[in-house]
């Protein structure tokens, strides 16, 4: 694919269909942590359980589920190493009640050096074995004691018919800057299934990610083995997940509901694109630069994931490019109520553009063609799964900010979030034009990344030239998107010292006004806040509830509080504000 020198040269295009060869070639070097096999224990003392043991001394980070069919789950937990007997098998139980009087599965894992190869994480891939639109609980069995019991929720069949759909949404957990109460709470909603957009961990042992307003947090010191403040191999990867699965907030989130699982740029390095001048990933890294150390980080970054997440991936290790080889990007079904698409928008992204972000300069006409955050593929892809979608809600769970985020009036005016899709106006053109081609109805983006609760319109085109011309004018309504807050990672508020005390107070509603104000298409903005959303889909509507949760108190006794919500009729894209509902 050629491109066309646009403002400078590194936002040229320059894709062969030899990219990606050397991460393709270090990948092959790795042994990737697939579901490990079960077999049937003909052994019943397997599931004797001695009722005095300890699981958090077994099972240091819990258990988990994640990667829903309408027949099963991926399990995953992992075994504490001194507690580790490649002799010892490892059972694992699947019931349809607390006491597992009712079990409809067991197995057992034997194959102990595989397990002591990846970090002592098991995942065991239970599709084709229970019922559709089920909630079951679970639990692993080693040597006698038993692992917390985990709850877990298959899909509904794409035939069927539910009348609801409630997912908790969450991204961005920096474990340095602040404590996970918001996901102790996110355990106790009633909701479905958990949906996390990404930068599940931050590759930072030191305050990289921190701003002028952030606080030290006690007892949350992180200490990379590689001695280095911010990652250089696997094993930190490997520390930072075991360090953020160790949370006991995070832990009871996972124990309660089925994760669906991207990832965002922290999971690897902050900021990563895909530099294919050097065929090599780049980033925010203090060796970004260098191709061949980039490519062995990423690499032991997606190996780590792969270990610590119960994701549904597909691996294809014949693949010849790696859109063909490693497809995180996939689609739910929810019966015919919700179509759910998650895309990957790191591995496959051009480089940032260099350019002010000036009215001028953002717009798809200054973008040379073939310049893409999502590569051919994956676009074609996600235009079709949208467009073909006949479910109720059409839903494209995306990491970063889709609609444009302005700052400033008329020609003064910058687009500061280049990270999200104002950094890729042509492809996001290409996206929406295709979706309004279609007459998508109902349709919801959900995003994160920027740390903020947003509601505002997908529309085919905005004020300035942000979408193309000499001044487009509001566009026809397409879509709405909602944005779900940080958990815990630096907001706007925050990073100017503006979150506590009186000028929080002040600042918060302000700050709220002036985004609305100069971006039309936003009903409501806010960055002063952190916790998680909820959305629930129904035949009738889709309800968007953004929680704030103080992360200052690593209690559940800290405060609690409705920041927004928004409600969404079936077969019109208004958005009717019910905040006031949800805080009566």
């Amino acid at each position: 694919m050629s491109g066309e020198i646009g403002l400078d040269g590194r936002d040229e295009p320059s894709r062969t269909a030899e990219d990606h060869v050397e991460l393709l070639s270090e990948l092959d070097s790795h042994d990737l942590a697939l579901a490990m096999d079960l077999v049937e224990s003909g052994d019943a003392d397997v599931f004797d359980i001695d009722g005095e043991g300890d699981p958090d001394a077994v099972f240091p980070q819990s258990v988990a589920s994640g990667g829903p069919t309408p027949s099963g789950v991926i399990l995953w937990t992992r075994v504490d190493p001194e507690r580790f007997d490649a002799e010892t098998p490892l059972g694992v139980q699947v019931a349809t009640d607390e006491t597992f009087g009712d079990v409809v599965y067991d197995g057992v894992v034997t194959d102990g050096e595989r397990i002591a190869a990846h970090d002592y994480t098991v995942k065991v891939d239970v599709d084709g074995r229970l019922d559709p639109d089920t909630e079951y609980c679970y639990r692993f069995v080693y040597d006698g004691v038993a692992s917390r019991t985990g709850r877990c929720q298959t899909l509904p069949r794409p035939e069927d018919s539910p009348d609801s759909l409630r997912i908790a949404v969450l991204a961005c957990q920096n474990y340095l800057n602040g404590y996970f109460p918001a996901l102790g709470h996110v355990a106790e909603e009633d909701v479905d299934f958990v949906v996390h957009l990404g930068d599940f961990i931050y590759e930072s042992g030191d305050g990289h990610f921190k701003g002028l307003g952030s606080y030290e947090y006690e007892g949350r010191e992180l200490s990379l083995p590689s001695g280095y403040d911010r990652v250089r191999n696997l094993d930190d990867y490997r520390y930072l997940h075991r360090t953020y699965r160790s949370d006991r907030f995070l832990q009871r989130a996972l124990e309660s509901h089925t994760l669906i699982a991207g990832w965002d740029d922290h999971e690897m390095v902050n900021d990563v694109y895909w530099d294919s001048r050097a065929d090599a990933p780049a980033g925010d890294h203090p060796r970004g630069d260098d191709p061949e150390f980039m490519t062995e980080l990423v690499a032991d970054a997606m190996h780590a994931w792969w270990e610590y997440m119960p994701a549904r991936v597909e691996y294809d290790p014949n693949g010849e490019s790696l859109q063909e080889r490693f497809v995180l990007w996939r689609s739910l079904e929810f019966g015919d109520l919700v179509s759910l698409s998650l895309t990957d928008e790191r591995l496959f992204r051009d480089p940032p553009r260099e350019a002010i972000p000036t009215p001028d300069n953002v717009g798809p006409h200054r973008e040379p063609p073939g310049r893409t955050m999502l590569g051919e593929e994956q676009r074609e892809w996600l235009v079709d799964t949208i467009a073909d979608s006949e479910a109720k809600w059409t839903v494209w769970a995306d990491e970063v900010l889709t609609i444009p985020f302005r700052l400033g009036s008329g020609p003064l005016s910058v687009y500061p979030v280049q990270g999200g899709w104002d950094g890729y106006t042509r492809e996001r053109l290409q996206v929406v034009e295709a979706i309004a081609a279609a007459d998508v109805e109902n349709f919801v983006t959900l995003t994160g990344d920027m740390h903020c609760y947003v509601a505002g319109y997908q529309q085919t085109s905005y004020p300035g030239r942000v979408t193309g011309g000499e001044g487009v004018a509001q566009g026809e309504r397409i879509g709405v998107e909602f944005m779900t807050p940080a958990v815990t990672s630096l907001n706007a508020a925050e990073a100017l010292h503006l979150t506590r005390g009186l000028r929080g107070r002040l600042t918060e509603p302000l700050l709220s006004k002036l985004v609305a104000a100069m971006n039309p298409h936003i009903e409501f903005f806010d960055s002063h806040n952190w916790g998680y959303s909820v959305v629930e889909f129904t035949r009738e509507d889709c309800t968007y509830v953004g929680y704030g949760v103080d992360k200052t108190v690593d209690s559940m006794d800290g405060d609690r509080s409705v920041v927004v919500a928004y409600r969404v009729p079936d077969g019109v894209v208004n958005l009717v504000d019910v905040t006031d509902e949800y805080r009566s």
